[in-house]
């Protein structure tokens, strides 16, 4: 059984290609037995490396979460023309899955998008795209428990009274935190029975609902009253929680065994399966709910598989499936959202706490994380405001299209520079594209999502700046 391996901190052994960012020298990151680019660590039972089925159920059980459960309902007031941006943005989407499984190629470490900033721009990058990862994973995480009570509605009711409500999105976040803290054998576990399960009801919905299609029930074209293309754009901010993971192996390229080989892989085999079940969903969801109700949905594929069969046997199944779903992707969030800060942290970019580890998982960065998505979650309960999951997922938008874009911005640093040892020539073209293709969706994405959750990320972001002069000066007084 082999360990987990930590980040790595300065060393001379050399590994094959990835570097390692110290300041504004890069040095070779150390290798060790069965993973060249990082050293053991965690050792123990509780920790274990995922190989290429975890970590692709890693990938599509975190991008197949509370998003295609509940996103129908929140894009049916776009009217179809949410299905041109779902189309758009799986498109999107494939790209920056291949920008990050050629980054991972490059560099396997455990940090995702903060390791590529960083090694390609310095410190400041690969902070900024670690603290908007975390805000991302925290936000995100304190959505998927607003949606998940809604299904959670169908079989008990819990949306009479907000604090039993509030109380059960609480649950729903810290039994997956407490099997992060069990250690990674049980994320694993947990990610791939969850994502196992919970295709079924997906795929019966997705391949089913083609059968009871009724075009009556589309609705018109662009139900918005503006222009289609700001439609597409709309609706696309609101999707894009929906394709949220698709980094997930990256981020966790430590802990994936042979990383060069696998974290590509599992990243496009992952995306690329999560799309096809998405588009053919959302299409039978569109088709088997009359368009006003799905509007005011909290519980579209219930409606929708009810409507299918007739009576609620069929909905109480897939709220269950629902559940598990969401509890999957909050599973596997949760171990993403220590896992970046836990990266940084050993780079001295965040504080030293987070760097903890405990078999095999960063204990320190899952308890904050959790902590945080709880108080966010109580705060919007008890605040009343009107569609928070939508606010909810507009914030994670623009904190997400942060990394995303700095990421894809060091692929294009390393095309550009033609360093040998960074860039293959065979591929150069073709990689090229793909990552303009990546960079001008991320912009896009940018604008979809909306003047004020532009507004409210900023400010999440200044406030990052903070505590980055905080924490660089401190290493300026540490010898």
């Amino acid at each position: 059984m082999e360990s987990v391996p930590a980040i790595p901190g300065t060393c001379s052994r050399k590994a094959h290609h990835p570097m390692h960012v110290t300041g504004t020298a890069r040095q070779p990151a150390p290798a060790s037995r069965g993973n060249p680019a990082a050293p053991a660590d965690g050792n123990g039972r509780h920790a274990r490396r995922f190989g290429l089925p975890v970590a692709t159920a890693l990938v599509m059980g975190n991008i197949i979460g509370g998003g295609i459960f509940l996103l129908p309902a929140s894009v049916a007031p776009y009217g179809t023309v949410s299905l041109v941006a779902f189309g758009v943005l799986t498109v999107g989407a494939i790209a920056l899955a291949l920008v990050f499984g050629r980054l991972a190629e490059r560099d396997p470490r455990t940090g995702g998008p903060y390791v590529y900033a960083r090694e390609a721009f310095g410190d400041f990058a690969g902070f900024l795209a670690a603290w908007a990862y975390w805000i991302t994973t925290w936000v995100s995480n304190a959505a998927l428990a607003v949606a998940a009570v809604g299904y959670l509605d169908v079989l008990v009711p819990v949306n009479d009274h907000v604090w039993s409500a509030c109380l059960a999105a609480l649950v729903l976040q810290w039994l997956p935190a407490l099997a992060n803290f069990a250690g990674t054998r049980y994320v694993g576990a947990v990610q791939l029975v969850s994502t196992v399960l919970k295709f079924a009801p997906l795929l019966l919905v997705a391949v089913g609902g083609l059968f009871f299609f009724d075009s009556g029930n589309l609705g018109p074209f662009n139900a918005s009253g503006g222009s289609a293309v700001g439609a597409v754009s709309a609706a696309a901010g609101l999707l894009l929680f929906s394709y949220l993971g698709v980094e997930s192996a990256s981020v966790s390229a430590g802990e994936v065994k042979n990383p060069r080989r696998n974290v590509g892989r599992a990243t496009v085999i992952g995306t690329t399966g999560a799309a096809l079940v998405y588009l053919l969903g959302t299409l039978s969801v569109f088709g088997t709910v009359a368009h006003d109700r799905l509007a005011e949905s909290s519980a579209p594929f219930t409606d929708a598989v009810n409507a299918m069969f007739g009576g609620t046997w069929g909905g109480w199944a897939v709220a269950l499936a629902a559940l598990v779903s969401m509890t999957g992707c909050l599973n596997g969030w949760t171990l993403l959202s220590a896992q970046t800060p836990y990266a940084a942290a050993k780079d001295g970019l965040f504080p030293a706490a987070f760097a903890r580890r405990r078999r095999g998982v960063p204990t320190v960065g899952v308890g904050v994380t959790v902590v945080l998505a709880s108080l966010l979650t109580v705060y919007n309960y008890t605040a009343g405001s009107a569609r928070v999951f939508d606010v909810l997922v507009l914030v994670t938008t623009f904190t997400a299209t942060v990394p995303y874009l700095l990421a894809t911005a060091a692929q294009l640093f390393h095309l550009v520079s033609g360093r040998r040892e960074l860039v293959n020539r065979r591929r150069l073209v073709r990689d090229t594209v793909v990552a303009a293709v990546a960079a001008a969706f991320s912009m896009w994405l940018v604008a979809g999502a909306g003047y004020a959750a532009v507004y409210q990320g900023v400010l999440f972001l200044f406030a990052g700046v903070i505590v980055y002069a905080v924490m660089a000066a401190r290493r300026q007084r540490t010898p």
